[in-house]
């Protein structure tokens, strides 16, 4: 027990100076808040302002000293260790060329999608469309017999109803005609057409290529065999035929129409169209639409004028040669050269067969020759000579034109693909030729040297002086 006392002084001594240590420590950490002017002291004597100069070195911001106490308590790396350079920012190290190709290359696949798209649309709506588009030619060929009508006195209305009217009849027409020929040569053609297998039975028997009757025969067992083999793929083929012929009877409706309105009321049409137009692309878009639309009636009008003298010309060498159904055979060579290259070798190659199983080899060797040479004169001759640089397509954008058209959208696709790329042509270049004009007028007028070098030359005896007067 005599332990304890001492035991408890001691300990008493011990706490004393652990308070004293606390109380010195929060005594150093105020003076240093106030040295911060964080937490100043409540009474803080006036002094007057002392230059920056007179500040003594012990006076110096304690962020310094805390920037330093930072850095001191911081190891520095061994010198074992390897150094590491700064990695550039990521764009930096991206070359310049690839970050061009990038960016065109994600504008690029924005721009195929919204083809994709729209040609998706097209495909949906593509009797609609279709029936639009052919609207819009037979406008371009019938537009100027109304201005002419028009000019005569009559009405708007009476003019349009007069125009289409006798349009309409003509057509009609045509095709009556077409179709009384077909039926009132069907039992000869087809008598010809006997005889005609026979004479090239004969012929090949004949010829030089040692083709036997055996073979013959076989080739004629193989397509009967096909043909009974297929009845049913034939006969659907015959039900799609039907509905494809009441699609085209409904697209020949909608045609109409669209033909009835565009004839009397395409200006309202049109304006109505420049109101879609954002304001700032609306002066170029008005001045493209008149030019655009005197090349799709340039275009129109110069395509019936060839294929009306091809058909006119084929016609009569046809005529001339005994081929029977030589007025069908024209009106189809008529309507196939609205297609272009391949119109003409589908419709020469029809009237050639049509010679070779009617009238023989020699007559079928004729009509080829009378084919390639009106087509020849049409390419070299016509075709430049009525179209002129109203419409102006390199050979090369035609065929690439006429497949993509045709993959689209069939044979309608392969006729309206010509006109549509002509038009594209006019109108990029007016657009570009139009922004071209507006940056030069809105560009600052030249100054010094340079309003010099574009001031107009005087003219000769002219003096120098009156060189800049207007």
């Amino acid at each position: 027990m005599s332990k304890l006392p001492g035991w408890l002084g001691r300990l008493g001594i011990e706490l004393t100076e652990l308070g004293e240590r606390l109380e010195q420590r929060r005594a150093e950490a105020e003076g240093v808040e106030g040295e911060g002017g964080e937490a100043a002291p409540a009474e803080q004597p006036k002094t007057a302002a002392v230059p920056a100069a007179a500040v003594p070195a012990a006076a110096v911001p304690v962020e310094a000293d805390r920037r330093g106490a930072v850095a001191d308590r911081v190891p520095p790396p061994p010198a074992y260790a390897p150094s590491v350079a700064a990695r550039p920012d990521p764009v930096a190290a991206i070359p310049w060329g690839m970050r061009v190709a990038a960016e065109a290359g994600w504008r690029l696949l924005v721009l195929a999608g919204t083809l994709w798209v729209l040609m998706r649309v097209i495909s949906a709506v593509q009797l609609v469309v279709l029936a639009f588009v052919a609207a819009l030619l037979v406008t371009a060929m019938l537009q100027p017999t109304v201005a002419r009508l028009r000019r005569y006195g009559l009405p708007r209305g009476l003019a349009t109803a007069v125009t289409a009217i006798l349009g309409f009849v003509i057509i009609g027409l045509v095709g009556w005609f077409v179709v009384w020929q077909v039926m009132d040569n069907i039992d000869t053609l087809s008598d010809k057409v006997r005889t005609g297998i026979d004479d090239l039975k004969n012929w090949l028997l004949d010829s030089p290529f040692h083709v036997t009757e055996q073979q013959i025969n076989d080739v004629a067992k193989n397509l009967s065999d096909t043909i009974g083999t297929n009845t049913e793929q034939i006969t659907s083929a015959g039900l799609q035929g039907v509905t494809v012929m009441v699609e085209l009877l409904t697209g020949m409706l909608l045609a109409m129409f669209s033909t009835l309105f565009l004839l009397y009321d395409g200006k309202r049409i049109w304006h109505w169209v420049l109101k879609l137009v954002p304001a700032q692309a609306r002066p170029g878009v008005a001045g493209a639409g008149p030019r655009a639309w005197r090349t799709l009636t340039a275009y129109v009008r110069g395509t019936v004028l060839v294929a009306l003298i091809d058909a006119i010309f084929i016609g009569l060498g046809i005529w001339f040669l005994n081929v029977p159904m030589a007025v069908p055979l024209a009106v189809f060579i008529f309507l196939f050269a609205f297609i272009p290259l391949i119109g003409a070798v589908v419709s020469g190659a029809l009237a050639v067969v049509v010679a070779l199983v009617t009238e023989g080899v020699f007559t079928a060797l004729m009509v080829l020759a009378v084919v390639l040479a009106v087509q020849q004169i049409e390419g070299h001759v016509l075709q430049p000579f009525i179209l002129g640089r109203a419409v102006r397509v390199h050979p090369l954008a035609v065929v690439l034109s006429v497949a993509a058209g045709g993959m689209v959208a069939g044979i309608g696709g392969a006729v309206v693909a010509v006109p549509l790329v002509a038009v594209t042509n006019t109108v990029v270049g007016y657009l570009r030729s139009y922004g071209q004009e507006e940056a030069l007028r809105h560009a600052p007028p030249p100054r010094g040297a340079t309003a010099a070098d574009v001031a107009p030359t005087p003219a000769p005896g002219q003096p120098l002086g009156d060189r800049f007067s207007p």
